[in-house]
């Protein structure tokens, strides 16, 4: 009988676990510089992998490049950063809520297809796609608000974060598996015929749940 032996991680994973526990972790805190060279010298490995890791973790948004400088754990403006998710959550919680009379049946279950997507991600967590995906769910449910006004706001900030962070849940990882089954909550809302009130206040909650988590994470860090 063979015994199976688990794949030995690669260099280049191992360095883009090193670097993102310590970015997340806030002991390379916004701003600080990855200088390829001495983190090669840290982990025993070449310049490559850490290249490789670096390119992996500006995808995520936690990394940026800047000129004659070169990569450093990103920034962010998070007053900015706040103050648009609350106001996302308020205008989208209302476009959804307006937009209810109109969903289609085949409109439900494009989000809840999404939504198990998003599920189905949580075991090999990406967070760039989560994000993206946790968008279209959205989009999904307000696509339909009559309100033209209301419609462009909403989609004014989705555009406004996605310029301040490119994946939340780069930061709050945790907050991925919330965040679906509150999904399947307001589905549930929405296919019981629940008062409009309801679904707008289970939109704007979860929205700001997300706040929430964000904060406490940059709060809890040095």
């Amino acid at each position: 009988m063979t015994t199976e032996t688990a794949p030995a991680t690669s260099k280049s994973q191992r360095t883009y676990d090193w670097l993102r526990e310590r970015i997340l972790s806030r002991e390379f805190s916004p701003g600080y510089r990855l200088v390829l060279g001495p983190i090669a010298a840290e982990l025993e490995v070449s310049v490559v992998p850490v290249r490789e890791a670096v390119r992996r973790l500006e995808a995520e948004g936690l990394v940026e490049f800047e000129k004659n400088v070169g990569a450093r754990v990103a920034t962010i403006d998070e007053e900015a950063y706040h103050d648009t998710m609350e106001a996302l959550g308020a205008l989208e919680g209302v476009a959804t809520s307006l937009a209810l009379p109109e969903l289609t049946a085949q409109d439900l279950e494009r989000a809840e297809a999404l939504n198990t997507q998003m599920r189905h991600l949580l075991e090999n967590f990406d967070p760039m796609r989560f994000t993206s995906l946790n968008e279209q769910f959205h989009r999904v449910l307000f696509s339909r608000c009559p309100n033209p006004h209301i419609h462009e706001l909403v989609g004014r900030g989705w555009h406004r974060l996605a310029g301040l962070r490119r994946s939340t849940f780069s930061f709050v990882p945790d907050r991925a598996g919330e965040s679906v089954a509150e999904h399947e909550q307001i589905l549930t809302l929405i296919r019981t015929g629940a008062d409009a009130l309801e679904v707008e206040l289970a939109v704007r909650q979860h929205r700001w749940k997300t706040v929430a988590a964000y904060r406490a994470t940059s709060q809890s860090t040095p």
